[in-house]
């Protein structure tokens, strides 16, 4: 079994350089790679433009009468003549491979396509010779009539010197231009690298701060509508959603910390009242006794009626609290109601409910419909009615209390409030809480308003069907 391949190392090296001097780096390497590209590309275009014009100018030129019988005369004397270097050279071939150079002329080496052609068996030929010196030479050798004497092979030659300096000269130029624009790409890639970076470098510098400091209130100045200004913009979302949860947290606490006080507070004065009484020998009466376990037991209750508001307000705001099922709604607005009568013995439950089956987890959402009605039980008067309504997916419950003050309305579901008027009462204002969240996670509505006649009016809709689908048992 392989482990993962890791990089060489100059790419590590390559992955170690910063940022910025990673990206002048590779837009100079971009740049070196297109020039060095363009460089040979223009110097193999001139090259080949230059072997072309001096293959036509080859062709082109015609060796004078005069000049071929000279170079047979000279062949057939002794005597020699001194060469010296011209604009082109002229000689004759034979079909022997014999050569006959004009007076003053540079000898060129007799190749195999020169003899072709003083044999017929080619009209012209264009190659590549040296001459005996080793000069590099173009040659263009081809058949003409020479009077009595019949066609014969010429070949006239010129030097690839000239071109060679030309193409030299040109390599440098391109070198030396393309050393500039390297460097001065190099440059600019650090240039734009720094400039592009630059709000780069605040987004670093904020979250250093924020890691060192813990300040959550820094924000970064977005500047355009380019991939950097939704970053910042990310940036600063995330901060203040993060400061915004920090501050419910904080209050969470505060204010948990403050319902806490009560009932311990309560629990711990009911309990040293008994241990005083146990210690001293002074027994309480009967009645008081009672009446002291009595509300020990009750600030249990509450207490641990809070600390599962407060578990169940921990879990994140998009958490599931268990599996989503098809499950009736009307069968759990049944169950509440039953819980209901219990704890209301002496009110009036007017109960209508009509199928409706939703998809949401059954305790969370049976838990929801048990704390509204709860809240319609303890403000409704005695022998007071609660009317509980399910029809095309919209519980209401309307009880025929004092109702909540328009003014309060806007605070019911944010978590420890309680109106003034029910301070009074048992509760940890949490349960209008946990219900929104609950409702929420099931993709509904709830709305809590004033009634016409008095009395609250509480309005759960959740997205469902008023038949179960074909595969819910």
């Amino acid at each position: 079994m392989t482990g993962p391949v890791r990089p060489s190392g100059p790419v590590r090296r390559f992955r170690a350089l910063p940022l910025r001097s990673r990206l002048a780096l590779l837009v100079a390497t971009a740049v070196a790679v297109a020039v060095a590209a363009v460089s040979v590309a223009c110097w193999l275009a001139t090259r080949a433009q230059l072997h072309n014009e001096l293959d036509t100018s080859l062709e082109n030129t015609s060796a004078p009468a005069g000049t071929v019988r000279s170079a047979i005369a000279a062949c057939n004397s002794s005597r020699a003549e001194e060469a010296s270097p011209g604009f082109a050279y002229i000689q004759v071939v034979w079909p022997d491979g014999r050569r006959c150079v004009a007076p003053y002329q540079q000898p060129v080496k007799v190749q195999e396509e020169d003899v072709a052609v003083a044999a017929g068996a080619l009209e012209s030929s264009l190659h590549n010779s040296t001459t005996d010196g080793g000069v590099p030479v173009r040659v263009h050798t081809e058949r003409i009539p020479l009077g009595a004497r019949g066609p014969v092979a010429v070949s006239v030659s010129r030097p690839l010197t000239e071109i060679d300096a030309s193409l030299d000269q040109l390599a440098v130029l391109l070198s030396v231009v393309a050393g500039v624009g390297v460097v001065g790409a190099g440059a600019a890639g650090l240039w734009v690298a720094r400039t592009g970076l630059k709000p780069v470098d605040r987004l670093t510098g904020a979250v250093e701060h924020i890691a060192r400091t813990e300040d959550l209130t820094v924000r970064i100045p977005v500047e355009g509508e380019d991939e950097i200004a939704r970053l910042s913009r990310s940036f600063n979302s995330m901060t203040a959603a993060l400061a915004s949860s920090r501050d419910r947290q904080s209050q969470l606490i505060a204010d948990a910390g403050h319902e806490l006080r009560t009932p311990l507070t309560s629990l711990r004065t009911n309990i040293e009242l008994l241990a005083r009484s146990d210690e001293t020998g002074r027994a309480i009466p009967a009645a008081d006794r009672a009446a002291l376990m009595a509300s020990v037991k009750a600030q249990m209750t509450e207490l641990a009626a809070l600390i599962g508001d407060l578990q169940e307000l921990s879990r994140p705001d998009a958490a599931v609290p268990g599996p989503l099922r098809v499950v009736g709604l009307h069968e759990i607005a049944g169950t509440a109601l039953k819980r209901a009568r219990l704890r209301g013995p002496e009110l009036v439950f007017e109960a209508e409910l009509q199928p409706w089956y939703v998809r949401a987890e059954p305790a969370a959402l049976e838990r929801a419909v048990v704390n509204v009605l709860d809240n319609a039980v303890k403000f409704s008067p005695p022998g007071g009615t609660v009317e509980v309504r399910l029809a095309d997916g919209e519980l209401t419950v309307r009880d025929h209390g004092p109702g909540i003050p328009e003014d309060e309305l806007p605070y019911v579901f944010e978590r420890f409030w309680r109106s003034p008027s029910a301070r009074s009462l048992p509760g940890s204002g949490l349960g209008l809480s946990i219900v929104a969240r609950t409702v929420h996670q099931a993709g509904g509505e709830i709305a809590l308003t004033r009634a016409e006649g008095g009395g609250t009016r509480a309005s759960i809709r959740l997205p469902g069907a008023p038949t179960p689908p074909p595969d819910t048992p």
